[in-house]
């Protein structure tokens, strides 16, 4: 079990919600594919639900923002505080859709997108810190971009969060990895960015995806079609274990990869 205790580094990944139509449909749809126990927030919540994996929490299940809101997985980046990045996401030609506020104890967060269009949050934790467990079966294990222009998506990053990259792979598809500022050489990546050569379909401007982990793709892409969703691509071997991208039964994206468990 990979078990996360403490604040995140700011510029991490650190959480990752589905804002949906229908939240008790989802409820039932994620605790078949991945076990998990969803508890319910306090009323005050909205119909918000915590994820719980072996008694820790690994992400969250809500009311979609918004009628023009797609149904979708929002990817939170960690900050010490979520007024100066809003701020420095502006100055970097990013929009902040959502301004800073308070969610009632547990932080304060804000909704932004990046300069090529892409959507995703700002999390200072206080009593809710984020993942509660990750890198293991059932919970996220990676969090990447897929954006249409890769160079303004890393300079945009690389200004608000600090972010230094690393480019590798098919010339014709590269993939970044960002590390934070202050890391060490060689000290692990904190997520991705990608600019797929097929682009995306109209009217879309990419996303946030959230990599779920798993015992068996195979088996996890099954059961998620068998409930409703569908898969976009793979399931496919890579050099970081055999992955897909699907679509759950409300039509969001997220990815499975598998990841070794004890």
């Amino acid at each position: 079990m990979s078990e996360h205790s403490g604040v995140f580094a700011p510029g991490s990944p650190c959480w990752s919600d589905l804002g949906v139509d229908d939240v008790g449909a989802a409820r039932t749809f994620y605790a078949d594919v991945f076990g998990w126990e969803l508890q319910d927030g306090p009323p005050e919540a909205g119909g918000y639900l915590i994820a719980m994996l072996d008694g820790r929490p690994v992400a969250g299940i809500g009311p979609r923002m918004g009628s023009g809101t797609p149904n979708a997985w929002t990817t939170y980046l960690a900050t010490a505080d979520a007024d100066a990045t809003a701020d420095a996401v502006r100055d970097a030609g990013g929009t902040v859709l959502v301004p800073p506020f308070d969610v009632l104890d547990a932080g304060r967060m804000a909704i932004a997108a990046d300069t090529t269009g892409v959507v995703f949050g700002l999390w200072q934790g206080r009593g809710h810190l984020g993942y509660g467990r990750v890198a293991q079966p059932g919970a996220a294990c990676w969090n990447e971009t897929h954006t249409t222009d890769a160079d303004a998506a890393r300079a945009f990053y690389s200004a608000v969060f600090g972010y230094r990259f690393e480019v590798f792979g098919d010339p014709a598809e590269p993939y970044a990895i960002a590390k934070l500022a202050d890391a060490a050489v060689d000290a692990d990546p904190v997520a991705g960015v990608f600019a797929p050569p097929s682009g995306f379909p109209d009217g879309v401007r990419g996303y946030w995806v959230t990599w779920f982990g798993t015992r068996d793709t195979d088996a996890t892409v099954a059961a998620i079609v068998e409930r409703g969703g569908r898969t976009l691509t793979g399931p496919a071997d890579s050099p970081f274990g055999r992955s897909a991208l699907v679509l759950g039964a409300q039509g969001e994206l997220f990815g499975v990869i598998a990841v070794p468990s004890d």
